[in-house]
């Protein structure tokens, strides 16, 4: 049953005693799955409850709950989520199994809730965990053709690193769930620890880090050794204890798959330095570093095209790099804003990476600690696309917008 935004604002403006809370949160839930949100953010303001829904990673304004059901409200996620109800001084998280309908039509994704208290009361965070079949495929990445070749080549190999950088948010997660996707065959065994669990991966075994029982990505990595796997998946490398772990398993025979927090392929190399790990064993077990981002997709209801003119081009020029022509393309397209893409003009996401194979040039440069733009620079010569050369060229391809890269790059 589809829930509209009227359907919401009708049942808050009833008075407080007839507002059914398990009703309005379901419903609230419902609306965000069907806006194709990633999250529900519930923030007190003192006189209010106001919910935004991030949406093709955007925050937006949806709506304002009376103050006076706000403790209701939370209190019920609470109870879905398997929290304490009367604890309201410490930060909790909790998971929700989210199910509504029946029989074919039935929608059923998980939800990740985090709930801390604030100035004004407790907020709380809703994660739509949702997987579609189309989720995790490596021609749904967005993949230009040489990196597509280079990522397949660094999945062929038996053993080494792949390793994934980004802020939160830039889709890292998905990117090595396709990974695995691609690799999950019943001749190989495969092991993961995470946290979260975001995604349930059928012949995965997937741990949970958990820090009150002492299960941390170390141990867990230490724990998964013992049980033989061909490949590995870590969550994240936080720490010099576990990215020590990391290393030593990817030299002895796994395919280790992990993320990092960098702000692009190149500096992956001497973070790993920074975690006190030799250059020769990070040159020897890297496979390859990828960087990169989410861009909106232009509404394909409402896309249109513009022509720049020099004026334009030439502002633009010098937002990107000498290595982008911008000259090279003078049309573009926009989203014009439409019922589908709720006035936005985009509809969706897909990255922009650039994909770094560790070649002997580059391994040469960690041998010998080069700075990160060094090996960029070192990269790019070999002929690496930069992630703002990826994302003009999926502008000048009428996929996104110049404008969309350029907040993404610099937010």
């Amino acid at each position: 049953m589809a829930v509209t935004k009227a359907d919401i604002e009708e049942e808050i403006a009833k008075p407080e005693a007839e507002i059914s809370i398990i009703g309005l949160v379901e419903s609230l839930i419902l609306y965000a799955f069907q806006s194709r949100a990633s999250d529900i953010h519930m923030d007190p303001a003192g006189d209010s409850l106001k919910i935004r829904l991030r949406i093709d990673g955007v925050l937006h304004n949806m709506f304002s709950f009376p103050q006076t059901i706000h403790s209701e409200v939370i209190s019920r996620l609470k109870v879905l989520a398997g929290m304490r109800t009367d604890e309201h001084q410490i930060a909790q998280d909790g998971r929700i199994r989210f199910s509504s309908g029946e029989g074919k039509t039935a929608i059923k994704f998980d939800i990740r809730v985090s709930i801390v208290p604030t100035y004004y009361g407790e907020n709380a965070v809703l994660r739509l965990l949702v997987q579609t079949g189309s989720d995790f495929t490596i021609e749904g990445l967005g993949l230009c053709e040489r990196d597509k070749k280079i990522l397949l080549d660094a999945i062929a190999r038996p053993f080494g690193m792949i390793l994934v950088t980004g802020p939160t948010g830039s889709g890292k997660t998905t990117t090595l769930y396709t990974v695995l996707m691609a690799l999950n065959v019943p001749e190989v065994s495969i092991i993961t620890v995470e946290d979260p669990i975001e995604y349930s991966l059928i012949n995965t075994n997937q741990i949970q880090v958990n820090s009150r029982t002492g299960l941390t990505f170390a141990n867990g990595l230490r724990a998964i050794l013992r049980q033989d796997p061909n490949i590995i998946m870590v969550g994240e490398i936080r720490d010099e204890e576990t990215a020590a772990i990391s290393v030593n398993a990817a030299l002895t025979g796994h395919l280790l798959l992990s993320t990092l927090h960098t702000n692009n392929a190149s500096t992956t190399l001497p973070r790993l330095l920074d975690m006190k790990i030799e250059p020769f064993l990070i040159s020897s077990t890297v496979n390859v570093a990828i960087g990169q981002r989410l861009v909106r997709v232009i509404c394909d209801a409402c896309k249109q095209t513009k022509e720049l003119n020099e004026v334009e081009l030439q502002g633009l020029a010098e937002s990107f790099p000498k290595q982008v022509n911008i000259g090279a393309g003078k049309t573009f397209s926009y989203g014009k804003g439409c019922d589908r893409c709720e006035g936005t003009g985009f509809h969706g996401r897909i990255g922009i990476y650039e994909m770094m194979e560790i070649t002997p040039r580059i391994r040469e440069a960690i041998t010998e600690r080069k700075s990160a733009d060094v090996i960029h620079q070192i990269a790019v010569s070999e002929g690496m696309t930069t992630m703002l050369q990826d994302g003009f060229l999926k502008a000048t391809q009428g996929i996104t917008t110049l404008e969309e890269v350029l907040r993404v790059m610099h937010e």
